[in-house]
């Protein structure tokens, strides 16, 4: 009984003999990981923003040409009104917050591609020079975006294994400070930028 209180003391002293060696640079490297990759997550954000942005010029400029397709562009706007009342606290992503804002985004840029088809059926909206350059500026929202979700991820991993590794993991156990942050994983299909090319050589 008596080896066993004695273990448990040295077991203890140990572990406080490393917070003191290694808390202080353990807790300010854990800032400063974290702070990387919150500030990413804004990008991400912005980088939504920006297509959200362009969504009613495209509709707008859509409405004259696609008469008989309201229902579609209805679709498109009410999956916008979803998007963009997704907020996120980027000092405090929860998974399941981060799951909401992956499934109206995802439910947006389904919207958009089947806007996106039914457009290659309207030869002279195709042929309309405001509307190429809303698409292509959308084309380079949907790159960017796919850019910003793959650097928020690179600047979780160091974070994540950080708090992970020995004896970081201990000291963040007793400190109860930081946990592990989820990676921003696209649904299937949609890993991707989705395709908005169009041929307007015809």
């Amino acid at each position: 009984m008596k080896k066993g209180f004695i273990a448990i003391i040295a077991v203890i002293a140990v572990i406080a003999i490393i917070g003191f060696l290694v808390g202080p640079g353990f807790y300010n490297t854990s800032i400063d990981l974290q702070e990387n990759a919150t500030s990413q997550w804004a990008n991400v954000e912005s980088s939504y923003q920006r297509r959200a942005d362009l969504i009613p010029n495209i509709v707008n400029t859509a409405k004259g040409y696609a008469q008989f397709e309201q229902e579609t562009l209805t679709k498109v706007i009410e999956a916008r009104s979803k998007a963009t009342s997704i907020t996120i606290d980027p000092s405090n992503i929860t998974p399941e917050q981060l799951m909401q804002f992956q499934q109206v985004q995802s439910g947006l840029t389904s919207a958009l591609s089947r806007l996106l088809a039914v457009f290659e059926q309207y030869p002279d909206l195709k042929a309309n020079e405001n509307f190429k350059e809303l698409i292509n500026e959308l084309e380079r929202t949907e790159n960017r975006i796919n850019v910003e979700r793959n650097r928020f991820n690179e600047t979780v991993k160091p974070f994540n294994k950080h708090i992970k590794k020995f004896p970081n993991n201990f000291i963040n156990m007793f400190i109860g400070k930081f946990s592990e942050m989820d990676y921003f994983e696209a649904d299937q299909g949609t890993s991707e930028a989705p395709k908005v090319e169009f041929d307007f050589s015809n």
